[in-house]
């Protein structure tokens, strides 16, 4: 259970109006916030996101990811922040590159920064913890959490677990239970490939960088193939973005390939 921790749920009006801030209203680019606009019944919209080299490399066999994509691909995700209620990163993305998960770069809210970490193996130390920028929360496995516990100023929230892994459909539930329409999984690829194997991710972005690594840390992973049929990855846009370039998928069960455009 989420105790301390609520979201103030904002309007499709309030979402429209922060979007306009952020882009002007012919910028070609509003499509792939539109839908984060809208609320619905039910769990919550969820948007994912992967920065990948040519070769398919989100990281360095070292984890060093930062500098992969294009600052443009930055303020994407700065964007994205702002519009959801939720980000959520891995806890092999804080132990890596210790982001602060906030809205530097755009004019917007701070997100509530989720960062799973089912075995408790992070300090109170990474500044999504302990910077005070944003209001944080640790996922952690049920049975390691205790009722009212804190790691740094981050509220300790205890989600079943799964043969190990957190059960996904629970966080969400408990994230709505607190006011969260819009969900933004930033990473890493461990992470985003949970999402999209449980059949949670709405939208998935892929950015593509002019580099090739040769070698490093993959990106979705671990897929059963029987379970995401081609046709799922429906009505891809094509954006260029600074010098990558960004596609987005939806994974909606409604979307045909027939609707592929490129922008």
């Amino acid at each position: 259970m989420i105790a301390a921790t609520k979201i103030r749920c904002r309007t499709r009006q309030a979402r429209r109006a922060l979007l306009d801030r952020l882009l002007a209203p012919d910028d070609p680019q509003r499509a792939l916030y539109e839908p984060l606009c809208e609320i619905r019944p039910g769990r919550p919209f969820v948007v994912a996101h992967l920065g990948q080299s040519l070769d398919g490399f989100i990281a360095t066999r070292s984890g060093e990811s930062r500098f992969i994509t294009s600052e443009a691909n930055l303020v994407h995700l700065h964007r994205l922040r702002a519009l959801c209620d939720v980000v959520v990163v891995g806890a092999g993305t804080v132990a890596a590159d210790d982001p602060r998960l906030t809205t530097r770069l755009v004019r917007g809210p701070d997100p509530l920064r989720v960062v799973l970490d089912p075995r408790r193996r992070l300090s109170a130390a990474s500044r999504v913890f302990s910077d005070g920028a944003a209001a944080s929360l640790l996922a952690c496995d049920a049975a390691l959490a205790s009722p009212g516990e804190r790691l740094g100023q981050a509220e300790v929230c205890g989600v079943p677990s799964l043969g190990g892994r957190l059960d996904l459909r629970e966080l969400l539930r408990l994230l709505d239970g607190i006011g969260c329409r819009a969900v933004f999984v930033e990473g890493g690829g461990v992470t985003v490939s949970a999402f999209v194997a449980a059949g949670l991710v709405d939208r998935l972005h892929v950015a593509v960088a002019p580099v090739v690594l040769g070698a490093g840390r993959v990106g979705l992973h671990r897929l059963d193939a029987a379970c995401l049929p081609g046709a799922r990855f429906g009505a891809p846009c094509v954006y260029p973005m600074g010098d990558d370039v960004l596609v987005d998928l939806d994974l909606s069960p409604l979307a045909t390939l027939a609707d592929a455009r490129i922008i």
